[in-house]
């Protein structure tokens, strides 16, 4: 009995670790501050400008981020790369004040996030994280957490992510729902355990369709479903946020592949930061390196070919003047990728080995 007892007592000293953790967690500043509300339809166009931030987890500690400056024109889709530990979702985090800046700014459609308070931050953005997230309850209180919408609205937003197809099944009008969701009151489970994991991230860009949100952050949010899926998740995002600004972070260089440009991090600092075809012609390139290290360079160079052709065709002309040639079009595209390719070993070579030798994310 004594020994019951002390077992029993040994693993509820556990409990009372964790709790004693959420009792010493700092605690994050006002959810709002009447004095600093933006305008009601804050953002309304999306621009970011990002100006030396430094990032640390700890007063003491080394910066995670280090002066990180770019800029984001509305519309535009970032792509954003980097080995593990390289400062991505840190990046991600700071956006939604998860952690704080110690130095520098975050500036959207010209206010300083750090002058408004938490909740009027956090619900003007999105995010779409890795692990999606779902409440215990039904379809509708998951779509419309504050109950801000009409029943058709959240039938569109479901419609337009391909989680139902929706028709007429009768002259009297009568809707024919089909899919995997025949009813806004469906339940959903602690998690959305009763959804496979692609149709619970398709759950949450319907969510954030309906929200409207100007400025789009990713987070890995394909990289535990299949290639299938994430082809499709890559579609709807193409289709139906044209006019939002996304920030996408992923290990998977397709993923991000067709953005208007990439921020490659490295160790916390911008290493690069430039247009798909710009980057991966370079051979001096980080983000080109990472491309030949995943093994996809030749299919990520065609991929991005396809999307630049007016570039790709002044590639050639300038390469056939240069060297005062007459061959074809296919012969004098197999000359630039082996030159590049040539001039590309030659940087492996000679780069630094925490290049060489890392792990690929």
């Amino acid at each position: 009995m004594l020994v019951k007892d002390y077992t029993t007592m040994e693993t509820s000293l556990g409990s009372v670790e964790r709790i004693q953790e959420y009792i010493d967690m700092p605690q994050e500043l006002t959810g709002a501050i009447a004095s600093a509300h933006p305008p009601a339809a804050w953002p309304t166009r999306g621009d970011i400008e990002v100006s030396d931030l430094v990032v640390r987890y700890g007063q003491n500690d080394q910066p995670v981020l280090r002066d990180i400056s770019f800029t984001v024109h509305d519309e535009e889709r970032i792509g954003i790369v980097g080995r593990t530990g390289s400062g991505k979702t840190t990046l991600a985090n700071s956006f939604f004040r998860l952690t704080e800046a110690t130095e520098g700014r975050i500036v959207i459609d010209g206010i300083d996030i750090s002058n408004i308070g938490l909740e009027d931050l956090r619900t003007r953005l999105t995010i779409i994280s890795q692990d999606p997230v779902l409440f215990e309850g039904t379809i509708r209180s998951n779509l419309d957490i504050r109950e801000e919408y009409e029943d058709h609205e959240l039938w569109e937003s479901l419609r337009r992510v391909h989680l139902v197809h929706i028709e007429e099944a009768s002259p009297n009008g009568q809707l024919l729902i089909i899919g995997p969701i025949t009813s806004l009151d469906d339940p959903v489970n602690e998690g959305g355990s009763n959804f496979s994991r692609g149709q619970r991230q398709l759950i949450c860009l319907a969510r954030t369709l309906l929200r409207q949100s100007k400025i789009i952050i990713m987070d890995e949010a394909t990289a535990s479903v299949d290639a299938e899926t994430d082809n499709k998740i890559q579609e709807i995002i193409r289709e139906e946020f044209q006019h939002a600004t996304i920030l996408c972070i992923s290990h998977r260089l397709k993923t991000v592949i067709d953005s208007d440009r990439i921020l490659v991090l490295n160790e916390g600092m911008i290493a690069e930061f430039d247009t798909p075809y710009r980057l991966i012609n370079d051979p001096d390139s980080l983000f080109r390196y990472l491309c030949e290290q995943s093994g996809e360079l030749e299919s990520l160079t065609e991929m991005v070919r396809q999307e630049n052709p007016d570039e790709y065709d002044a590639e050639i002309y300038d390469y056939q003047t240069e060297h005062d040639s007459d061959r074809t079009e296919n012969e004098l595209e197999n000359e630039i990728d082996d030159d590049q390719d040539d001039q590309g070993q030659e940087e492996i070579a000679e780069s630094p080995p925490q290049y060489r030798d890392s792990p690929d994310e």
